[in-house]
């Protein structure tokens, strides 16, 4: 499409409203190719493996009539925040006139907010994840893991209002006066309802209420355009749809302009008006209204908004690959919660309500988790799941005070019967969550923070490390090669039929591979701060199910992969290295689960969950629930009715009525 033609779309899109003024763009995008690096003199300019979206013709009004509300979809988190980054000019644009920002020029801007002509002031970005770190990637989530539930109040726990007007330093001058609009305060408050919310520090939010704290803080710099990034990420249904309707309050005044980034799993919001579809290779294949999109989609971009394309001979090849678990744990408990109750004053956050059969009504959580049982554990936002883990963890104070034993065992010592120690305790339980996403550390290397899970804390040496260990280390960073370094050549443990009769076969292409994969340098190189989010999740997935603890905790740990990630590692879970997941994409549906190289020849180092260990997942979407799951329990809201537990016969993902069963919705 060439210039005169976009401006010519843009002209007629205005409508009468605004083609007098002649508006013009806000962002205008022609033939442009993006680099995070500069390429060498060599290279051509839409060439080269560090090129973004080569030849991209984008534009963005800045007024249309009808309103125009944007949203770039994908199955890569990286693809997606790339082209957010390339909207607020963060990467090298070549040629460097292929992207301007005509509306930010005109007379209006520069007279009455002069601050805004730079994009970067103008176009605010908010990232939904962990990578950014809490709340505008400050120290404001407190300083270690526990902190958000003491009830001492340290300095650095600022209050919500605080946050918002900018008092968040420590030692601040007292010649520097901080200017708050009031007004917009008032109004942004008002928008994202947290005026009751004010003097609570920020370390005490939830996780929905961190994401309108994290908007609102945006707002109140006066952006010309919001860019959110991954805004439904973690949330609940009916949160979602919370959000959901304040921020098309704010699309719909303009004020400011919001583009979203949303995930396959992520339901596309009725409001969105406009759709660019980006591909893992960092191309965009499709864009333009969403029944325009919609109506051109193929196969993958219907996946991706959430249509189903599995065909009955996929699903019942996926169900018969599943191993048969047991219709009954019979293990011994490792989890037993005695009628547990959270307070913090007269308020109650988990526990609050009469539970058990009609006639045997106790106060508190009963709940017992066994060896080899597989749990669901669900709840809408502020039901108590990160309190009810934090018991388990022993990040909760008050797990010393509450009736529950861990692994037989009290945590304070009676007589005859020594107290079990948190060293004891973590050593004994792989966890991978949001939180500990959020303080794990940067500088860590991808092969250090996989081998942290045999030290008593990331940054402590591996003291427990052995070379059985270091073996699974390796086989874990070789079969996740290419989620976590594209860079290296792509490896292929599969077996085909052909190759099933000849184990000198097998063993000769197996060795081929390991030759293929190298030394395994780069995971001693890079740095796991360096790696894209999704590849940080799986790193950290790895990490809590490599020593096989007793207990597996993974809260919304696929959270935030792609989906690609997501389905490998939920499939790695269950088998390991004894069995490959093809794509439908690759291969055809019926040979989706193939057993692998190193399952024929006897080299498994990691085999995924064993019978006597435990499994807790938490997650808000089916699509991020590990098939293995057959236990399920739901936590009400506080001072509701009590929990709803349950049994599934088979994979969530594959009973028709099952996720409405768990969230008790109609089916």
């Amino acid at each position: 499409m060439s210039r005169q033609a976009l401006q010519a779309r843009r002209t007629a899109r205005s409508g009468t409203v605004f083609r007098e003024e002649q508006k013009p763009a806000l962002i205008d995008i022609f033939g442009a190719t993006f680099y995070r690096d500069h390429p060498s003199p060599s290279s051509t300019s839409n060439t080269g493996c560090s090129a973004l979206f080569p030849g991209l013709n984008f534009s963005l009004p800045s007024f249309a009539n009808p309103k125009e509300h944007w949203a770039v979809l994908g199955s890569s988190a990286s693809a997606r925040t790339a082209f957010l980054e390339v909207l607020r000019s963060k990467y090298i644009c070549l040629p460097p006139t292929a992207r301007t920002y005509p509306y930010l020029s005109t007379h209006k801007i520069q007279s009455e907010n002069p601050h805004l002509r730079n994009p970067t002031k103008a176009i605010q970005y908010v990232g939904f994840d962990a990578e950014r770190g809490g709340l505008g990637g400050s120290t404001m989530r407190g300083a270690y893991l526990s902190a958000r539930y003491e009830a001492r109040k340290e300095e650095m726990d600022f209050s919500l209002l605080d946050f918002l007007k900018g008092n968040t330093e420590l030692n601040p001058d007292e010649n520097l006066n901080v200017n708050t609009d009031d007004d917009l305060l008032a109004r942004v408050l008002n928008d994202l309802k947290l005026e009751g919310l004010l003097d609570m520090p920020v370390s005490n939010l939830s996780n929905g209420q961190t994401r309108r704290a994290k908007i609102a803080k945006s707002l109140m710099n006066k952006p010309v355009l919001l860019l959110l990034d991954g805004p439904f990420m973690g949330l609940d249904p009916p949160t979602s749809k919370l959000l959901s309707s304040l921020l098309n309050q704010l699309a719909e005044a303009c004020n400011p302009r919001i583009l979203l980034s949303l995930r396959p799993q992520d339901i596309v919001p009725d409001w969105l008006t406009h759709l660019i579809c980006v591909n893992e290779d960092f191309k965009i294949s499709a864009q333009g209204s969403k029944s325009d999109v919609l109506a051109k989609a193929d196969n993958s971009h219907i996946r991706l908004l959430n249509k189903s394309i599995t065909t009955d001979n996929a699903i019942s090849q996926r169900a018969q690959s599943l191993e048969k678990l047991p219709s009954e744990a019979s293990g011994i408990p490792v989890i037993e919660m005695l009628g547990v109750q959270v307070k913090y004053g007269s308020r109650c956050v988990l526990g609050g309500w009469q539970q058990g059969s009609e006639g045997k009504q106790q106060e508190g959580l009963w709940w017992t988790v066994r060896k080899g049982q597989r749990w669901g554990v669900f709840g809408s936002n502020g039901s108590g799941k990160t309190t009810l883990l934090s018991l388990i963890t022993s990040d909760h104070p008050q797990t010393y005070s509450v009736p529950m034993r861990l692994f037989q065992r009290s945590r304070l010592p009676s007589r005859g019967n020594p107290g079990i120690s948190i060293f004891d305790i973590q050593s004994r339980i792989g966890h991978s969550s949001p939180e500990v996403h959020t303080y794990f550390p940067r500088s860590l290397s991808v092969r250090r923070a996989m081998e942290s899970a045999w030290a008593d804390a990331p940054l402590s040496k591996p003291t427990k490390l052995t070379d059985e260990g270091r073996e699974k280390v390796n086989a874990c960073l070789r079969w996740f090669q290419t989620e976590l370094y594209p860079e290296a050549p792509k490896l292929d443990f599969s077996i085909s039929n052909s190759e099933l009769s000849s184990i000198s076969g097998l063993r000769s292409r197996y060795d081929g591979e390991i030759m293929k994969c190298g030394s395994l340098s780069w995971a001693s190189k890079v740095k796991f701060g360096e790696l894209a989010f999704s590849a940080q999740r799986v790193v950290l997935f790895l990490r809590a199910i490599i020593r096989n603890p007793e207990i597996v905790i993974l809260d919304e740990a696929l959270s935030g992969m792609d989906e690609s990630a997501r389905e490998k590692c939920a499939h790695f879970l269950s088998y390991g290295e004894r069995s490959v997941l093809w794509t439908p994409e690759a291969r055809s549906a019926e040979a989706r689960f193939v057993p692998s190289l190193q399952s024929q020849l006897g080299l498994v180092q990691v085999p995924g969950l064993r019978a006597n260990q435990a499994l807790l997942v938490v997650s808000h979407l089916k699509e991020e629930v590990p098939d293995c799951v057959r236990e399920w329990i739901t936590l009400p809201e506080p001072g509701t009715r009590a929990p709803r537990i349950g049994r599934l016969k088979g994979p969530v993902s594959l009973e028709h009525n099952a996720w409405s069963e768990i969230w008790g919705m109609d089916v």
